[in-house]
């Protein structure tokens, strides 16, 4: 559960009363947050974090993921998120740390330098897995909290392997990759005592990836015809050569432009993808982004952060996450009310312990 609720919601540890009854029908996710609140936390946060020269970020990261989790809603109850600030901190310091000392190497010594990005690559995977239990067990529903249970063996197999392999076959294996560590992520996944499971296989992702790739091909073969022309023009021309060098960099201006636009509609693809296909239990998740509205949203956003001199972000985050989140819903199998009251009677012991052992994140 990682693609589509980004930056989650939560807030307290307290249960929140249940609502609703026997289910018939999908129970849809609600987001009621508005870029008019965000817009106050977001902008605290950032002059708090430059006058702290980046400490307080782990603070704002808080309280930013808080106010997502709070104003997502399922059958009438919001997420909470629980997340320490100090443990971020420990992990951004950590990675700050690394990183310094990655570029310190390479200047005093090349081989160091290489000795350095080994040993990162080489933690990647841990720092994942770390980092996929903190942002669980700090995340709750009705009191009960998440869990992730996948192991470090399985982090270092998903996270590092198969991703080697995926070079080394020039990304022909990325659809696989990408599959196996959704599943990883999903399978291992818990809500109380209840697992995530994901039933989407490698084909699914092949036929994903290949629309995505088909849709930008088409895309530039249809800028090199429209283009094709002026671009000739300016490479043999001579006198006219400097006039129509204006088409070459429209070309490659059109052509960034087609990049971005290709984004929305590959996350449409994956994040429907995904969730059409994972479960809780026997409670069906459901997902249907539209390609069009996430097309329009992203180039409006991009409008209004242009256009604003960047004091539109807030705002267009909260309209992205709106859509993204209340575009899924959940099919629960019988009475939500009756699911959830097993699984805070189950409760009590699932996480004791825990909490001192995952008291480091590394989450950016």
């Amino acid at each position: 559960m990682h693609e589509a609720l980004k930056e989650p919601p939560q807030a307290a540890d307290t249960i929140t009363r249940p609502q609703a009854a026997a289910t018939s029908g999908p129970v849809r996710f609600i987001f009621t947050g508005s870029g008019k609140e965000y817009f106050g936390i977001w902008i605290v946060n950032v002059l708090l974090t430059i006058l702290t020269f980046g400490i307080y970020s782990a603070w704002a990261k808080v309280r930013r993921t808080r106010y997502f989790y709070d104003n997502t809603e399922l059958a009438g109850s919001s997420f909470e998120y629980h997340g320490n600030p100090v443990a971020i901190l420990k992990g951004r310091l950590a990675a700050v740390g690394l990183i310094v000392a990655y570029n310190l190497a390479f200047r005093y010594s090349l081989a160091l330098g290489f000795v350095i990005m080994f040993m990162m690559i080489c933690a990647a995977p841990w720092l994942i897995w770390k980092s996929l239990q903190f942002k669980l067990y700090n995340s709750s529903y009705r009191g009960i909290r998440f869990a992730f249970r996948g192991t470090l063996y399985q982090s270092y197999k998903y996270y590092l392997a198969l991703p080697l392999a995926s070079l080394f076959t020039l990304y022909l294996l990325a659809p696989f990759t990408h599959q196996r560590i959704k599943k990883y992520q999903h399978d291992e996944s818990r809500f109380g005592q209840t697992p995530f499971s994901f039933h989407a296989g490698a084909g699914k992702f092949y036929l994903a990836y290949l629309i995505g790739a088909a849709i930008a091909i088409a895309g530039v073969v249809v800028l090199a015809i429209l283009f094709f022309g002026s671009i000739l023009a300016s490479f043999t021309g001579s006198a006219m050569k400097a006039a129509m060098a204006l088409p070459t960099v429209l070309f490659f201006v059109s052509l960034y432009v087609w990049m971005f636009t290709l984004f929305p509609i590959f996350l449409a693809i994956i994040q429907n993808l995904i969730w059409n296909n994972t479960r809780l239990g026997a409670h069906q998740f459901g997902c249907s982004l539209k390609w069009g509205t996430m097309l329009f949203i992203a180039f409006t956003n991009l409008l209004g952060i242009v256009l604003t001199l960047g004091l539109y972000t807030p705002f267009a985050r909260i309209r992205s996450m709106k859509y993204r989140i209340e575009s899924m819903s959940l099919q629960p199998q019988g009475s939500l009310d009756e699911f959830i009251a097993g699984k805070q009677a189950e409760q009590s012991a699932t996480s004791e312990g825990m909490s001192d052992l995952l008291d480091f994140d590394l989450s950016l």
